[in-house]
């Protein structure tokens, strides 16, 4: 089994992990879940994070093949079309985006929003391959996070988005418009199938006990570790632990900033007739959501 070059960057302010994966033999690579550096204090953008990942593309003599989102994040700007505008590589993500498009164009009131995927260069569905270089890489419709997340398993890697954390981090939360637990239990037992010497990569670390960052995990280490998993003895014990814990959780601090941002590929609001752009907010959208 192929077994591809990983390169993550760990962005403190959102405790995101962003992956340059590349292969050894043809330099082809592709960046995974790039951020956006966004200010919500003073609504200033920045690409130091996207450039740092430039920077290794650059200095490691890569060829940037692809850009990939895991599904519209809620707590950072996803940094996808600035890339493109910056390399040319395409932009992809899971053909179930379109589902997620649907749900926030309406909480938005977004008639004009094309809800049809356009954004983006190329949508994945389950069961897809594509390619890093010679690296076959296999989609993974992974719902239950989002409706639109996927797992990219690339040779012996899988990056695994929101579905798993860092085993002593347990699960992603499901609490988000299209979310389900149920299906959650359903993808992680899907990726659980996969080899148990396959790599995880996770999309978020928390750093639990105020321990190092932390992304990479096993299979074998996510079944018998995940302090979700190892608290459920089947579907609806699992069930019932997420959407308990999940109704103590506020919602994240930038979710309505960022999904208007990543519903559009990454892509900012035009600017107005001042120059200006502007983010639309609506009150009340998550009326009795937990407050942090």
């Amino acid at each position: 089994m192929h077994r591809p070059d990983v390169a993550a960057f760990f962005d403190p302010r959102t405790c995101s992990i962003q992956y340059v994966v590349s292969d050894p033999q043809t330099r082809a690579c592709a960046v995974i879940d790039p951020v956006l550096d966004f200010d919500e204090k003073s609504g200033s953008t920045a690409t130091h994070n996207a450039d740092a990942l430039l920077d290794h593309v650059r200095r490691h003599d890569l060829r940037l093949q692809w850009i990939l989102d895991t599904h519209p994040h809620a707590d950072h700007f996803s940094a996808a079309a600035y890339l493109k505008g910056v390399t040319g590589a395409p932009m992809a993500i899971g053909a179930h985006v379109i589902d997620v498009q649907k749900i926030w164009a309406q909480i938005y009131n977004w008639p004009d929003l094309p809800v049809d995927g356009s954004q983006w260069d190329r949508l994945f569905s389950d069961g897809e391959t594509f390619s890093i270089g010679e690296i076959e890489v296999d989609v993974m419709h992974s719902p239950g996070h989002t409706l639109a997340s996927i797992t990219y398993v690339a040779g012996d890697a899988a990056f695994v988005h929101d579905t798993l954390f860092m085993p002593d981090s347990g699960t992603a939360r499901t609490d988000f418009p299209g979310g389900s637990a149920s299906a959650l239990w359903s993808s992680i037992q899907a990726i659980l199938a996969l080899p148990g010497d396959t790599r995880i990569f996770v999309g978020h670390d928390y750093q639990p006990g105020g321990r190092q960052p932390q992304w990479e995990s096993t299979v074998e280490r996510q079944r018998t570790e995940n302090i979700h998993l190892k608290q459920s003895s089947d579907k609806d014990a699992f069930v019932a632990i997420r959407e308990k814990r999940d109704r103590t959780l506020p919602m994240p601090k930038l979710i309505l900033h960022a999904l208007q941002i990543n519903i559009n590929g990454g892509r900012l609001p035009e600017p107005e007739a001042n120059g200006m752009r502007y983010l639309k907010l609506p009150i009340g959208a998550f009326q009795g959501c937990a407050w942090s």
